[in-house]
């Protein structure tokens, strides 16, 4: 349905571009969210064509299909043109099904191929999530994808731990001088509260050794540091954990990941755990801890006290082998849990995450409402995701704690219904987003 949407917006805006409302009343929330977005740099078909005659640029790329052996190359291309290193401010575009003198490859436009493209933004192989759009055009004569990517307002952007540049028609692995352009950019643009900086904050506050034998081996691949000269300062600027090389004062992102006394400066970046013996919260306390440290440090031991909870039974009579039965499915605790901490304010509070266990359910409550396209109306809802804070999400699904984006929700509600718990409850409001996940009946 989704794909044969793209198929109707591209035909829409081509032939009928002034008849908004009927589509506004035809197409739910995501798909109208889709539409926009590719609306924001719509090219018509002689635009494109021009695109298609011309040679190779640091805004045009061709790939005549879309195989594993090409769509690495197709990611590259996406990663540099939402570094846009050159500061065109001007999108770039990948053909799907062209060659590379520009005439169509007859490639099969299907839906699959559609899905599959869109996944760029997605699966978290390029981080920060790049802004494209993907839609079926018919171009001289031929069906061909066509993917528009904006300039990020975060760069520099990796794809497979590589910062990836355009130098002319092709693609190329950042150099020390275009890493420094990038982070220039990004500290001149309107940017996420999650890399701002914390003025207060020094240097010295951010561990080094976490850095260089925690992170920078999960952000890049091998060879990037095995090749690198970088200085640290720099390293940390590209990686968006300090302002510049010239002003390192660290970031919150960088407080978070690294941060030696993250808590002195953001007091709210905590997990509060109560476990309460009863229904109310005016009943007995059994264990109550607020949890501190690094991002994985407060994740890491949350899901510990979770676990710990989570009384497991096991069944020696059901049959010839054991069956554990566990109260809650860890699944759900973990991306609740990440969800919570990924997309809560960090701004304007010291409300820390909070986790209620009582005898017949959990609440996990996370401070601020929901972000951006998200609403109280349509959350939840498969394809409406957001982010307060992308540079946040990109750690978590770097460090492994997210598998791909704008999933938690549904494979939560997948995780509990196979445990044999009622589905997740949420409560959405503007202060707050609040999961209450019921133990077994």
């Amino acid at each position: 349905m989704w794909a044969a949407s793209l198929d109707f917006w591209a035909c829409s805006v081509e032939t009928s571009p002034c008849n908004h409302a009927q589509i506004l009343l035809e197409f739910p929330t995501v798909e109208r969210t889709l539409w926009y977005l590719a609306m924001a740099t719509h090219f018509t078909d002689t635009e494109l064509e021009n695109f298609l005659g011309d040679l190779e640029s640091e805004r045009i790329e061709r790939k005549r299909d879309f195989s594993s052996s090409i769509s690495k190359r197709a990611r590259e291309a996406v990663c540099a043109f939402a570094n846009d290193v050159s500061n065109s401010k001007l999108p770039g575009v990948l053909f799907i099904g062209a060659n590379d003198d520009g005439t169509p490859s007859n490639c099969a436009i299907t839906d699959e191929l559609l899905l599959n493209l869109a996944s760029m933004k997605t699966d978290g192989s390029i981080l920060p999530q790049p802004a494209l759009s993907v839609e079926k055009r018919t171009l001289k004569g031929k069906e061909m994808a066509v993917v528009t990517v904006q300039p990020s307002d975060m760069p520099p952007v990796q794809y497979d731990g590589r910062i990836w540049v355009r130098t002319g028609p092709s693609c190329s692995k950042a150099t020390r001088q275009d890493e420094r352009i990038l982070v220039e950019k990004c500290r001149h643009k309107n940017i996420p509260f999650d890399i701002r900086a914390i003025p207060s904050a020094k240097l010295g506050d951010i561990s080094r050794t976490l850095f260089e034998t925690a992170y920078l081996p999960a952000a890049f691949a091998d060879d990037v540091l095995q090749a690198n000269d970088r200085t640290y300062e720099e390293r940390l600027a590209s990686c968006k954990m300090i302002v510049s090389p010239e002003e390192p004062t660290p970031t919150l992102l960088g407080l978070l990941v690294l941060g030696t006394r993250t808590q002195d400066f953001l007091p709210c970046a905590r997990i509060q755990f109560l476990r309460i013996n009863g229904t109310e919260l005016i009943d007995p306390i059994v264990d109550d801890s607020l949890i501190s440290g690094t991002l994985s440090e407060m994740l890491w031991r949350a899901e510990e006290k979770l676990k710990a909870h989570n009384m497991i039974a096991v069944d020696v009579t059901a049959g010839a082998t054991h069956r554990i039965d566990a109260a809650y499915p860890i699944v759900a605790f973990q991306q609740i849990l990440y969800n919570a901490v990924s997309h809560r304010i960090y701004e304007g509070t010291n409300a820390p995450v909070r986790i209620h266990w009582y005898n017949d359910r959990v609440e996990i409550i996370s401070p601020g409402g929901p972000y951006g396209n998200v609403t109280p109306n349509n959350f939840g809802q498969p394809g409406i995701t957001d982010y307060r804070n992308p540079n946040i999400a990109a750690v978590l699904k770097m460090f492994g704690y997210v598998q791909s984006f704008g999933r938690g929700i549904a494979l939560t509600k997948s995780e509990m219904k196979k445990n044999g718990n009622p589905e997740p409850e949420f409560d959405v409001n503007p202060s707050i987003v609040s999961c209450t996940l019921r133990g077994k009946k």
